[in-house]
């Protein structure tokens, strides 16, 4: 195993393990704060780029372009070192990480302080055909071939006169009722409904949506009235919506639901709840029984003052409701990785650390075109006005003006002219047509 020495023999070293929200916007802040040749800054992450994942629903759906929803990390980050790669584990007592590089063998790498942001990952049951047939929903990956494939079905429904084929095609199925399955499904179902101009053999009673959440309610974060429009809002659209009901198989992509529901689904997304990245397990930092780093209220590892974590991988303490934890949302990623910096630069410099106190100000979801839910700061609102929120809210918190013009570009670009309903499936696969014409020639 190769040896990667700390940057700088004279100066700090912060590793920042992910380039998600808190992985960025802390090297973001840290390069601005810090003086010249005061510390350096490694970030790790299998991906070059940021990711910011409230716009997903709206890439999936064809609102906005997938590339002006992230922002490549090298570029935001010209005074950091960015290595693509995975941080396989961590031993903090010797201050040091293994990496596993996109290629090449795996790399040691000694640190003087550590940022621990891996975020999270799909918590996922053993339930029988989900890992072969279900899909997730948190990269950009996910969103891209979600719109491939809800219009790939349609023109394969458009293509057979086989009504069990037709009907398993246009059956989508989506389980988790939180911000990323509601979203998700009401902005596809929306696309769908508008591509069916262009199959003139299908109608919207083709189509069957489904929607499956354990519990009584969906949308909790924005409250139970506006939880319950939600769901009339779905239902209204012709969207079933199944509270207090799970998914027990999914084998042969038969969907088997425990109110004794079967029905054969072409597709089937599962949003149901993230867990802490595996990687706390390979570190030797305090985990709660969730798996997540225990943190103190300054955002540092319990009993490790030169450890510091934030996000969806960590346990922080909400002082503004004692006794319980942070929520793992974006609002409290982007806030703790600027309050993380500042503690670093503060140790850095011999000053006192604050503590994260921050309380949350709502939620807004968008239902798609021109349709929403928000209650923010005890505010209700739904319909157009809670939309515009949503889209107002969210380019606020989008980083770098790049970003910025890019996606009010694309809005704009949506009121005059309407959006592509062309499915690229074949990008998924692009050596297929080569393989097929290699082989005819073999055969020849």
């Amino acid at each position: 195993m190769a040896t990667s020495p700390n940057p700088s023999r004279t100066t700090p070293h912060i590793l920042i393990v992910g380039g998600g929200y808190v992985g960025m916007y802390t090297a973001l802040r840290l390069q601005r704060r810090l003086r010249s040749n005061e510390a350096t800054i490694t970030v790790v992450d299998p991906q070059s780029f940021m990711t910011y994942q409230p716009f997903l629903p709206e890439v999936a759906a064809g609102h906005l372009e997938a590339r002006h929803v992230v922002v490549p990390l090298r570029r935001v980050l010209p005074k950091a070192r960015v290595l693509n790669g995975r941080v396989v584990s961590v031993d903090h007592a010797h201050h040091v990480a293994t990496v596993r590089p996109a290629s090449g063998p795996a790399t040691e790498i000694s640190y003087d302080y550590l940022v621990m942001a891996p975020g999270s990952v799909s918590r996922t049951l053993p339930i029988p055909g989900l890992a072969e047939h279900g899909i997730g929903f948190k990269n950009i990956a996910e969103a891209i071939h979600l719109r491939n494939h809800v219009l790939g079905r349609l023109d394969a429904a458009a293509s057979t006169d086989d009504e069990a084929v037709r009907r398993r095609a246009l059956t989508f199925v989506f389980v988790g009722g939180g911000f990323a399955g509601v979203e998700a499904l009401a902005e596809l179902e929306d696309m769908a409904r508008g591509a069916l101009k262009y199959h003139p053999e299908l109608g919207p009673q083709d189509m069957r949506w489904v929607l499956v959440e354990a519990s009584d309610r969906i949308l909790p974060e924005v409250g139970d009235r506006m939880g319950r429009y939600t769901v009339e809002e779905l239902r209204r659209r012709g969207i079933d919506v199944r509270l207090n009901t799970r998914l027990t198989s999914a084998v042969d992509r038969r969907i088997v639901l425990d109110d004794g529901t079967e029905f054969e689904a072409g597709t089937l997304v599962w949003t149901a709840g993230v867990k802490p990245n595996p990687l706390n397990r390979s570190t030797d930092l305090p985990l709660d029984r969730q798996g997540r780093i225990v943190a103190t209220e300054y955002l540092t590892v319990e009993g490790a003052d030169d450890a510091f974590v934030a996000g969806d991988c960590g346990a922080v303490p909400d002082l503004t409701r004692p006794g319980e934890y942070c929520a793992p949302n974006a609002q409290h990623a982007v806030r703790q990785a600027k309050r993380l910096a500042d503690n670093i630069v503060a140790t850095l410099r011999g000053k006192e650390r604050k503590a994260y106190r921050h309380s949350y100000a709502g939620s807004v979801a968008s239902l798609g075109l021109y349709r929403g839910v928000a209650h923010v700061y005890g505010v209700k609102l739904r319909g157009f006005a809670a939309w515009f929120m949503h889209r107002t809210y969210h380019l606020s918190r989008v980083p770098t003006v790049n970003r910025k013009v890019r996606v009010v570009a694309d809005w704009t670009l949506a009121l005059f002219f309407r959006r592509e309903t062309v499915a690229l499936g074949g990008i998924e696969r692009p050596r297929a047509e080569f393989e097929l014409a290699s082989g005819q020639d073999r055969a020849a």
